[in-house]
């Protein structure tokens, strides 16, 4: 009697899409040369999310790829299910690949009676039965904290260096638009050989701020504003008229995530920046790319090479770092 074929050296790497952004998935599938799986996503009637997937998973490990973004409670609820499917399909693992954690602004009690929305998710995504999480630039690195399972947390700051370091501009100065990004704006200075400055801001109201001082020396620099993400674009631009009052020579911002709602766009193509930088965490209508002043970088090689250690078993560890270079 022949011997058995053991099943580990069947395993194959499972990629599946949410509706979101399949543009993305779909990239990162072909870094990795593999297909993305086949999934059936429906809505009923009544708005409700429907997910079963068209190929077995038994036993295998199942990546899922979305970004928690544009109708944000749509696609939570849509990943959720599709774990929740995986789960009963008897995948072995469940990775979700959030390539923008939606709700992660919202991490503390900043005022009495509010939520931690960002921790109600990361439990809901545990119960739902996920059992890894890999994203990118989480509004904070706490977060992981909410979490009781393994947190990949990538960063997009040596895909931001090598790009501004191709320009070869002198006299650098990273503005961080507030105290809390001030030590990623740091290791993004020292990747491109720049000084450091910190705008000091404050918020009346959500989606609203003032910028009322910086520190640091921007008089005729080249300033790179980095932040995490980009919403009205409110506070940005201010930031950006801000240094431009006090002498920069001239203006570029990065971004990871290009949330870009209400009335951004407009901003943005009228701001004084020289150029927007942003990655594709989520998407980005091509019209708007069309202007010349926004840019987009893809992150696809990025999560690829994520999935790729993780499905292995390989340390993922450089992969956080913002020297890693793909």
């Amino acid at each position: 009697m022949g011997k058995r074929r053991s099943r580990a050296a069947e395993r194959r790497l499972h990629i599946f899409s949410g509706t979101v952004y399949p543009e993305l998935a779909n990239e990162i599938a072909e870094y990795l040369d593999v297909e993305l799986g086949d999934i059936r996503l429906e809505k009923f009637a009544n708005g409700e999310s429907y997910a079963r997937y068209m190929e077995s998973v038994r036993g295998e490990d199942v990546f899922l790829v979305q970004s928690i973004s544009g109708s944000v409670n749509d696609a939570l609820m849509e990943l959720l299910i599709m774990a929740d499917a995986a789960k009963r399909a008897s995948a072995m693992r469940i990775h979700a690949v959030i390539t923008h954690y939606g709700y992660a602004r919202q991490d503390r009690k900043a005022a009495s009676r509010e939520p931690i929305t960002a921790k109600l998710v990361a439990d809901l995504l545990q119960t739902a039965g996920v059992n890894t999480v890999t994203t990118i630039d989480l509004h904070q690195g706490q977060i992981q904290g909410f979490f009781n399972i393994p947190v990949n947390h990538l960063t997009a700051l040596s895909l931001f260096a090598d790009y501004y370091n191709k320009m070869e501009l002198e006299d650098i100065c990273v503005v961080s638009p507030d105290v809390g990004r001030a030590k990623a704006a740091k290791k993004l200075s020292d990747l491109v050989g720049g000084e450091l400055a910190i705008m000091h801001k404050g918020r009346p109201a959500h989606n609203v701020a003032e910028i009322t001082s910086i520190i640091g020396n921007v008089e005729g620099k080249n300033c790179i504003i980095n932040d995490d993400m980009i919403d009205t674009a409110g506070t940005i631009c201010a930031g950006m008229q801000v240094l431009k009052d006090r002498g920069a020579k001239s203006i570029y911002v990065c971004t990871t995530h290009p949330v870009f709602s209400g009335p951004a766009y407009e901003r943005l193509e009228n701001c004084v920046a020289d150029e927007v930088l942003f990655c594709n965490t989520i998407p980005v209508a091509p019209e708007h790319l069309e202007s010349g002043k926004l840019k987009m970088l893809s992150v696809a090689p990025l999560f690829g090479q994520a999935i790729n250690n993780v499905f292995t078993n390989a340390s993922v560890s450089a992969l956080f770092d913002p020297d890693f270079a793909l």
